[in-house]
């Protein structure tokens, strides 16, 4: 089942931190946020860990689908 977290609004750590927390109990995971910095640094995170991720814009909203391979 894939868990979502909405961590919009919120500044770099923090949204790695909740990623990473949610990662510890789920292996699919969509999160959004809306800071490019955010983004990148979820996508970093989650390749360097071996999960599959996809990212789609929305407006100034990015959507970030990460699942284990």
């Amino acid at each position: 089942m894939e868990k979502m977290l909405d961590l919009r609004g919120l500044s770099c750590p923090i949204p790695l931190i909740k990623t990473r927390d949610a990662l510890n109990s789920s292996d699919n995971l969509k999160v959004i946020v809306d800071e490019p910095p955010a983004k990148e640094n979820i996508i970093k995170f989650a390749k360097s860990h071996n999960y599959k991720v996809q990212c789609n814009a929305d407006g100034s909203d990015f959507t970030i689908v990460i699942s284990k391979v």
